[in-house]
């Protein structure tokens, strides 16, 4: 608990989404209640008995001479292709493993209108489940500002890059502070794309209520019966959410996706510890972790897929050699054709002369 408690203090908090703190034409303040485990911290970690009530109060302060109007809303925690927990809103699946949508244990108005140089508390009633459980449920109240998004010209090829002001404060209800082992778990692994470029992504899964903290990836591909490595990927100052899986990307580093029998060798480091049992190389770096998990599989790529996506592959130079040739060809047809014609012409003009 510790150390997800270390990581939430120094990424969370009430943390900006875009821009600086000064670009915001509100500010929101959380305000922690009894039941909270560690007052120092400035999110939301609520200890909570079964079917337990409770209230939780964010307050949003408006210190301009408008009126600002603030949409709220409340999302599961997740984990991106990045490796990095999501709390605001996402277009991310909820994983199957998950047995408490946060959403469906809050209530909270949708929206509130601030007058100027005004203040006021936002209350957020809790209801924790039932059903006695081990772990947590984890997630983030956005709070942004209605109609602020901001279009920004990029210079670059007439791009446009979209800003959207919001805070996200993370919300955690627990019924005891017991460690939970967590549990991960590879799924598919398949070629696809990621900002069209060809990766090929490896689905992991952690079904736990834990989170997974420092964590660290090794992944290696090599053909089928080769000891030879095509593609590699590592990474490490991770974090994984209780109960969601994502699909973790081995770059092809802007080489042709090519049909055939493969297999991925994948080290996963959770939970770094100077007297954890397991160890893995980061770097130049040898460190300590708490769990470790070795995957291995073997996967398919087919000649169709491979073709589909280096077609949409950004960074391929397309081959338009069989193009050059037939283009070549035509010509040829055509030049000869032409003086095929040009020879029978003064071929016939010679035999009407003779006649």
């Amino acid at each position: 608990m510790g150390a997800f408690v270390f990581l939430v203090a120094g990424l969370l908090l009430v943390n900006p989404s875009a821009g600086n703190a000064s670009e915001f034409n509100f500010a929101v303040t959380p305000i922690t209640p009894k039941n909270q485990i560690d007052q120092d911290n400035t999110y939301f970690d609520l200890l909570l008995s079964p079917n337990q009530t409770s209230e939780a109060n964010v307050n949003l302060r408006n210190d301009t001479d408008k009126e600002v109007k603030v949409g709220i809303s409340l999302n599961t925690a997740t984990t991106n292709s990045n490796v990095v927990v999501e709390y605001g809103h996402n277009d991310l699946p909820k994983d199957k493993s998950l047995e408490y949508d946060l959403k469906d244990y809050v209530q909270y108005p949708e929206s509130i209108t601030l007058k100027p140089k005004s203040e006021q508390t936002v209350p957020f009633k809790i209801k924790m489940p039932d059903k006695a459980f081990d772990g947590v449920i984890a997630g983030g109240i956005t709070f942004k500002e209605e109609g602020r998004n901001e279009t920004k010209s990029s210079g670059k090829q007439g791009l446009s890059i979209e800003n959207e002001y919001s805070y996200v404060v993370a919300l955690l209800m627990r019924q005891n502070e017991k460690e939970v082992q967590p549990n991960l778990l590879l799924h598919d692994v398949k070629p696809g794309q990621i900002n069209a470029r060809n990766t090929i992504l490896a689905n992991l899964q952690n079904d736990q209520k834990t989170y997974i903290n420092q964590v660290a990836v090794n992944a290696q591909i090599t053909k089928k019966g080769s000891d030879k490595v095509l593609y590699k990927e590592e990474k490490d100052d991770l974090q994984i959410a209780p109960n969601s899986s994502f699909s973790f990307p081995i770059s092809l580093k802007e080489q042709a996706l090519e049909p055939g029998d493969y297999q991925l060798a994948m080290t996963v480091s959770g939970n770094e510890n100077p007297k954890g049992a397991f160890t893995q190389k980061i770097g130049d770096k040898t460190n300590h972790f708490e769990q470790q998990w070795t995957f291995k599989k073997a996967f398919r790529i087919d000649g169709k897929t491979a073709k589909e996506l280096n077609e949409k592959d950004v960074t391929l130079k397309q081959d338009n050699t069989w193009l050059y040739i037939l283009i070549g060809i035509l010509i040829l047809l055509v030049v000869n054709g032409l003086i095929i014609g040009l020879i029978w012409r003064k071929k016939n003009e010679a035999n009407k002369k003779d006649a």
